[in-house]
């Protein structure tokens, strides 16, 4: 939400569970009840996206990668991708560029140069909070702004910039977008992103 809030873009959050069970089950997305498809849809449709991925045995889960099996190579072409993952510890923080970067470069989508790992000690009470997690957040976000075309609003600084105080994330996932009125720009200027967890 970081991202529809610096660049005043709608944005919407899917999970995995929202596709439902016949997921693992489906040859080709053809064989997904409308619902799900229309998920697909949207996340193949968005301007951006923001994916990530619980670690699992070193890597992304299996029902993870079988979603991506079943899009076509060339949906996700040019299309900007921020990265992220989470784990229990830092020893996973490479699964970004091992596991998810390469997955994303078959279908030549064009990954931010950041990508966003955080572990069990980046949370508080499940909200992200450690200022290092916050400020990559920041920073990977930043590198949407050749796609989106705007220059975001500048920050605000830091009034102790040696301790800067964490700003935690809303924990809830709720599909929402930013209200139109805060974001001054025509119809032609809007902009989409799905954020897929």
């Amino acid at each position: 939400m970081r991202a529809a809030a610096r660049f005043c873009t709608s944005a919407v959050t899917y999970g995995l569970a929202d596709l439902g069970p016949e997921l693992g089950q489906a040859r080709s997305l053809d064989d997904l009840s409308p619902l799900p498809r229309a998920i697909v849809g949207a996340l193949l449709s968005a301007d951006i996206l923001i994916v990530g991925s619980p670690v699992y045995k070193g890597s992304y889960p299996g029902l993870f990668e079988h979603l991506f099996d079943l899009i076509d190579p060339s949906a996700l072409l040019g299309k900007p991708v921020l990265l992220t993952a989470t784990g229990g510890g830092d020893k996973h923080a490479l699964v970004i560029e091992h596991q998810l970067r390469p997955l994303f470069g078959f279908f030549e989508a064009a990954t931010l140069a950041t990508g966003v790992y955080a572990s069990t000690a980046d949370f508080s009470d499940g909200v992200p909070s450690s200022a290092s997690l916050l400020a990559s957040t920041d920073r990977a976000v930043d590198q949407f702004q050749p796609w989106l075309g705007r220059t975001p609003p500048p920050k605000q600084p830091d009034p102790d910039p040696l301790h800067p105080q964490p700003k935690p994330i809303p924990p809830d996932r709720v599909n929402r977008s930013m209200p139109e009125s805060k974001c001054q720009m025509t119809k032609h200027e809007t902009f989409t992103a799905a954020i897929f967890l």
